[in-house]
């Protein structure tokens, strides 16, 4: 069994006025997500919102389902039954995006990022989805390590080697992301599942936290002693002192293993 202790912080930065982020944080789901909403003018606030409500709405309904589920989309049998709720519940979201945007002009542009933890009481593999530049991290013994990649054009360029990760962060490009929610066609979603041992923690955050505060500066405050929403805020205090350019949100897992 796993158990979890778990906190949430938003803030909207220094530089915007409104938060277009939007979160969920279920334990009674085992779902935690963060998504970063683009659009400006409250579309990317939408957008964001609606991609939390489809997958926590998806996942509340599935909760009791199996593989015989007459799914929205097909089943992938390389994927865990979690697995594929989480990627099916996000490709959702981005068809409601698509309605939402057909029903009002006012809204169309709009997009989000998401990054979510989905984790069965049961199942020592918490699986993890992702789309954009929202990201999951796993701290594990005293160490940080990121296990999703983004979906960023600064990103490719420094899997390629084209760019450092310190030029990355400071690329006027860095917010040009190359997949989002958007209303477009279906997503390629990025699965993955991580085993997890007791004390573990994993951190799911907007691109406001990891794209502002240095790699070392967040090591330090995660694995630092002390309670999940005292490193939350310290996080967020970390990028405002950073220059708070953009909205920063994160969510904090703690396991136990029994």
């Amino acid at each position: 069994m796993l158990r979890i202790a778990s906190a949430v912080a938003t803030d909207p930065g220094l530089r915007r006025e409104d938060n277009e982020d939007s979160y969920c944080a279920r334990a009674d789901l085992g779902l935690y997500m963060v998504a970063d909403g683009m659009g400006g003018h409250a579309a990317g606030e939408i957008a964001s919102k609606i991609a939390v409500d489809v997958v926590e709405a998806f996942v509340d309904e599935t909760r009791d389902a199996d593989v015989n589920r007459t799914w929205p989309f097909p089943y992938d049998a390389s994927l865990s039954l979690d697995g594929n709720r989480l990627k099916a519940a996000l490709r959702l979201a981005n068809r409601r995006l698509a309605a939402a945007m057909a029903e009002n002009d006012a809204l169309r542009g709009m997009a989000t990022t998401a990054a979510a933890v989905l984790v069965s009481g049961t199942d020592k593999m918490p699986v993890i989805a992702h789309v954009g530049d929202s990201r999951v991290y796993l701290c594990r013994g005293g160490r940080l390590r990121q296990i999703t990649q983004d979906h960023s054009w600064v990103s490719e360029q420094v899997r390629a080697g084209v760019l450092s990760e310190t030029d990355a962060r400071r690329h006027p490009w860095r917010n040009v992301v190359t997949r989002a929610l958007a209303g477009g066609d279906d997503p390629d979603v990025d699965i993955d599942e991580v085993t997890i041992e007791a004390g573990d923690r994993l951190v799911i955050c907007s691109d406001g936290l990891s794209g502002v505060v240095a790699p070392d500066r967040f090591e330090q405050i995660v694995v630092v002693p002390g309670s999940l929403d005292a490193r939350c805020e310290a996080l967020i205090k970390a990028a405002n002192a950073a220059g708070g350019p953009d909205n920063i949100t994160v969510a904090m897992l703690e396991f136990d293993v029994a």
